[in-house]
């Protein structure tokens, strides 16, 4: 791929899968390997950038950058990382629309490794099953923890909150800020992107209405 192909993509924000790309070996090394690698390697573009290792306060950096990489910033590429969602019985036949709004969104743009930051919104209305509110905010931070691109990280959690709750009646909106975009190329910072994912019910223009007035509020 051509430079201006690669400034292209980045700056449309083009995302190739629903799924996270992902090599079939991603998961071969432990975290510990994975740690001890990224640590070369980002001391290697430290030093090409002209600073001084040796430094007592830049010494340490190269650790703290991999472990923050491996552990923090995108845990939510491991499976094995995944949060329980648990779900129960709807005893009490609620068939009204839930809504858990205002979901922190701590993620990093896949094309420049920008955090993204905002709001997220959920909905959906129950039939055999209910999840707890609390699943739904772990969810959201799952996916959010990993390289991504803000309509993929919109699909991925509506499609896992539709199967895990057997119902296509749930939609997401998120509403964040790129740094990508307010920190590099134009430079705006006063500007953020939403995007929104639905099924079901939320078809309906009056109870998607009914959603957005909600959040809205």
């Amino acid at each position: 791929m051509d430079k201006y192909k690669i400034e292209t993509l980045g700056d449309n924000h083009i995302s190739t899968s629903v799924q996270t790309p992902l090599r079939p070996d991603a998961f071969e090394k432990s975290d510990k390997e994975k740690i001890k690698n990224i640590q070369s390697y980002f001391s290697k573009i430290m030093e090409e950038l002209g600073l001084d290792l040796t430094d007592d306060s830049l010494s340490g950096t190269p650790y703290r950058f991999a472990k923050m990489y491996v552990e923090e910033l995108f845990y939510g590429l491991d499976p094995k990382n995944k949060p329980k969602i648990s779900v129960f019985d709807n005893k009490y036949g609620y068939d009204k629309m839930l809504v858990e709004q205002n979901i922190t969104i701590n993620s990093s743009c896949e094309h420049h490794f920008l955090p993204i930051t905002g709001k997220a919104h959920i909905g959906y209305i129950p039939k055999n099953k209910v999840v707890g509110l609390s699943k739904i905010n772990r969810l959201v931070d799952y996916y959010a923890h990993r390289p991504q691109v803000q309509e993929r990280l919109s699909l991925q959690i509506l499609r896992d909150l539709q199967n895990t709750l057997e119902t296509d009646d749930v939609i997401v909106v998120i509403s964040a800020e790129h740094l990508c975009v307010s920190s590099r190329g134009i430079k705006d910072s006063n500007s953020f992107t939403t995007t929104i994912e639905y099924g079901g019910r939320f078809e309906n223009e009056r109870i998607k209405s009914d959603f957005l007035k909600l959040i809205g509020s």
